[in-house]
């Protein structure tokens, strides 16, 4: 099972109302990651959209990394995938 790991807190909760202009450099390796193991299992967008409960342009609009993905989103590719998303704390 391939395991992903989040370092740093990147999501922002809804009720914060931030406006993010750029995503994280964690976002878009995470996004990376999820997409090299698409590639890895032979899977399409349009087979991970339909294991994972969303629509092919949800897959097609994470993969851009024209948008910050919320995490059930993230939670549903990685199952789809049969990897896993840890989240740890820093050693600050």
């Amino acid at each position: 099972m391939t395991r992903l790991i989040l370092l740093r807190n990147i999501f922002i909760p809804a009720v914060s109302r931030l406006r993010i202009l750029s995503m994280s450099e964690d976002c878009t390796s995470i996004i990376d990651i999820l997409i090299e193991t698409r590639r890895l299992r032979h899977m399409t967008q349009a087979e991970v959209a339909s294991a994972s409960g969303l629509t092919q342009s949800v897959i097609a609009r994470l993969e851009s990394k024209k948008t910050i993905p919320q995490l059930d989103t993230l939670l549903k590719v990685t199952e789809a995938l049969h990897c896993k998303l840890t989240v740890s704390q820093n050693a600050d």
